[in-house]
């Protein structure tokens, strides 16, 4: 027994934070992941005028980067499994920062789907390998606000470079904004390819630090591999906890989708906003995303520690996310913009508490499935990008108001409510034996 306490010791005494250091590259990360794929929608209002294109074509173009993010899901799962999280990360986003800036360069429809289907297959593995990073690098009790402050990352740097972005756009032109952004990411993949390391490779953590990340569920220790089998896909999707949690974040993504593509838009529309006053009105409602999604880690956090609860920890607080992004519908019954953009504030607020599903994930996915249970995962929240971006731009063309819209995505939110509360089960880490390999 002495010699047991002496070996936790270190967890407590000398402990290194490398852990921090992971999660300030996995938010940087993920910043620049929400930059390459928004930037279009503050781009569209100018760029579908330059390229005519109506509104139902710019809905097919919001959509493009889905189709191929969504299907590259399960294989860029399998590639995170098969070659690690440092080269799949490097890569993932390079080369989706140049798919960005070479839509600085387009010319016609052609050429802008072509691109926006490459930017979707390199940022495919983006979420499933931050993901695991969480998974191995912390323990239990520090994953909810580990996932909140990446996830944030999407929408602080939005929130604070939306107004920059649209006095870009309106003075130099939309395609400058691609390039710039498209620049930004590809020096970002050089650093994380000089600084990332899996824990049991770092310089930079201690053994201490291991021992606290494994003693809290954490796989500090190594990062398992495992080939690909359907078979496997199917091991998965027969389980309540995968499907609820993907029914679940298909509807908190449906309202993230909508204001990285349409929300520009709407505001230059439907609210008849000048670029740049439509750039500081946006600001409002990313710092209420970027508070959802701190306010639903650390709420989930603290209620873990006094219920012990996985389930009540995890739930309550998403599930109050989602009842607040229903409330988007209430846009259609007023006409003040600033009332407007309270309302879009308390349904971004209640989006990014959404976020947390990704550590739901982290909770339930299986130890040598981890990639392509992120991948999975993904692809069912991402079919939200393929549907939302269509519905709205074929009811805004048909009936050329956004009301129609407003109430799909709030009834949507309401679909995933359902499914946190009927489907999703009890919150534990699946125990699955992956198919052999062949």
């Amino acid at each position: 027994m002495p010699r047991l306490a002496k070996s936790r010791a270190p967890s407590l005494q000398g402990r290194t934070t490398a852990r921090f250091f992971i999660l300030a590259l996995v938010t940087t990360g993920t910043a620049i992941n929400y930059l390459d794929r928004s930037v279009l929608g503050i781009a569209a209002p100018l760029m579908s005028k330059e390229l005519g294109l109506n509104s139902a074509v710019m809905g097919i173009v919001f959509s493009a980067f889905s189709w191929s993010y969504a299907a590259t899901q399960i294989p860029g799962g399998i590639f995170l499994d098969r070659f690690g999280t440092r080269i799949t990360y490097f890569l993932s986003v390079t080369f989706w920062s140049v798919f960005t800036l070479l839509q600085g360069f387009v010319t016609g429809l052609s050429s802008l789907l072509l691109y926006r289907l490459g930017l979707g297959v390199f940022e495919a593995p983006c979420f499933p390998a931050n993901s695991r990073i969480l998974s191995i690098w912390f323990p239990q009790q520090e994953r909810a606000r580990a996932t909140s402050a990446y996830s944030v990352g999407q929408y602080f740097g939005l929130a604070f470079l939306s107004p920059l972005f649209f006095w870009v756009t309106a003075e130099f032109g939309w395609r400058v904004l691609f390039i710039g952004v498209g620049v930004i990411g590809i020096i970002f993949g050089i650093f994380w390819l000089k600084y990332y390391r899996d824990p049991h490779k770092s310089k930079f953590v201690g053994a201490a630090e291991l021992l606290y990340i494994e003693a809290g569920g954490g796989l500090g220790d190594k990062e398992e591999h495992t080939s690909f089998s359907w078979h496997n896909v199917r091991l998965l999707l027969r389980h309540r906890q995968i499907v609820g949690a993907s029914i679940g974040q298909f509807a908190g993504n449906s309202t993230l989708v909508f204001f990285l593509t349409w929300f520009p838009t709407y505001l230059a529309t439907a609210r008849h906003m000048t670029l740049t006053s439509a750039g500081f009105m946006t600001f409002l409602p990313y710092i209420f995303a970027s508070l959802g999604v701190l306010a639903g880690g650390d709420i989930s956090d603290k209620l873990l520690r006094i219920t012990k609860s996985a389930n009540i920890a995890r739930k309550v607080p998403i599930v109050g996310g989602l009842m607040m992004a229903s409330t988007i519908i209430a846009a259609n019954y007023v006409e003040d913009n600033t009332s407007i953009i309270l309302i879009m504030s308390v349904a971004f607020f209640g989006q990014g508490m959404v976020n947390l599903g990704w550590t739901v994930i982290a909770d339930v996915a299986p130890k040598k499935l981890m990639g392509l249970t992120g991948g999975v995962f993904n692809f069912c929240t991402n079919l939200a990008g393929i549907l939302t971006p269509l519905v709205v731009g074929v009811v805004l063309s048909v009936t050329g108001s956004f009301a129609g819209a407003l109430a799909f995505i709030g009834c949507v939110a309401l679909i995933g409510v359902f499914s946190y509360v009927f489907v999703l089960g009890d919150i534990h880490r699946l125990e699955i034996e992956p198919a052999p390999a062949k």
